[in-house]
């Protein structure tokens, strides 16, 4: 596969004011957990109506919780996608029984399909193909399934530092899209820069592949908190960008924010509407209400 383009940048492009980022945040998505979420007295005061809320699935987080979240926050009118976790899953029973209750309780209908963070599986499932290869999100009426990409790589996947496994995997889910019904997009890991996702973008469209990218990036946050965060999630190459500006001490302590990240991307998602990328998701390192009002002042043209 073809994982690179080229960075030429024409005369006719640098003389264009810059696109509006109220474009490329249009439709964006967020993540919370459980614990966050107990915390947001109310979600339809800070996102606009039809936001798609994942709710992310860490270990030793009781379904219980899960499923309640879901339930209080399809109730406020937003669309809500758990994480389903692979490794999480102990055997085919609970694989069930967590989308039945979600759909039950919660009116659920959509996930996102991942293997999880455990190095050790909990029971049979190690990965996202076998969740979906299994039948049971289609027997039980899920309708829109999103998948991890990696625009970087992931190290988990492929020790050896090469991008094979992970671009097999890509393919492996373009084919499921095309003999499914399923709404299929591919949701990336943050980046802290545009191009790294861009020319990923552009190799996979090259190899055939046409699933939409909503690629993530991270709400404003303390660096400090940033770095931690990125450590711990396996960010690649773009967490330079962190480490440059961890060197000015005098930064430390502000906020980081994704705005340069997010320019890149509109400039480019205006001169390529063609481009697989598509939408932003929205990591609230820094809090909900942080992320929330970041990028209500985005759309707005607020500084």
């Amino acid at each position: 596969m073809v994982l690179a383009r080229s960075s030429e940048i024409h005369e006719d492009v640098l003389s264009r004011p810059a696109a509006p980022l109220s474009a490329v945040l249009d439709g964006f998505s967020i993540e919370v957990m459980p614990r966050t979420a107990a915390k947001v007295e109310s979600f339809a005061e800070l996102f606009p109506a039809k936001t798609r809320i994942y709710i992310a699935h860490i270990e030793g987080t009781p379904i219980d919780d899960m499923v309640a979240t879901a339930t209080r926050i399809a109730r406020e009118g937003f669309p809500v996608m758990p994480h389903i976790p692979a490794r999480l899953l102990p055997d085919e029973a609970t694989f069930r029984d967590w989308l039945t209750r979600y759909r039950d309780e919660a009116g659920v209908d959509q996930a996102l399909v991942l293997a999880g963070g455990l190095s050790k599986p909990a029971g049979a499932y190690e990965n996202s193909m076998q969740l979906l290869e299994s039948g049971v999100f289609d027997a039980l009426g899920y309708k829109r399934l999103h998948v991890a990409g990696h625009p970087e790589g992931n190290r988990d996947i492929d020790p050896d530092g090469s991008t094979r496994m992970v671009d097999e995997a890509v393919q492996w889910k373009q084919a499921f899209s095309e003999r499914t019904d399923a709404e299929m997009a591919l949701v990336t890991q943050f980046v802290f820069e545009a191009q790294p996702v861009i020319d990923w973008a552009e190799g996979l469209k090259q190899a055939g592949v046409s699933l939409p990218i909503h690629f993530g990036v991270a709400g404003p946050a303390k660096l400090q908190t940033m770095l931690k965060f990125a450590v711990s999630c396996g960010v690649g190459p773009s967490l330079r960008v962190l480490k440059r500006r961890a060197k000015d001490i005098t930064k430390l302590l502000k906020p980081h924010e994704p705005t340069a990240v997010l320019k890149d991307m509109a400039d480019h998602m205006e001169e390529f509407p063609d481009s697989l990328v598509s939408r932003v998701h929205v990591f609230p390192f820094g809090g909900i209400r942080t992320a929330a009002e970041y990028v209500a002042r985005q759309v707005s043209g607020e500084e």
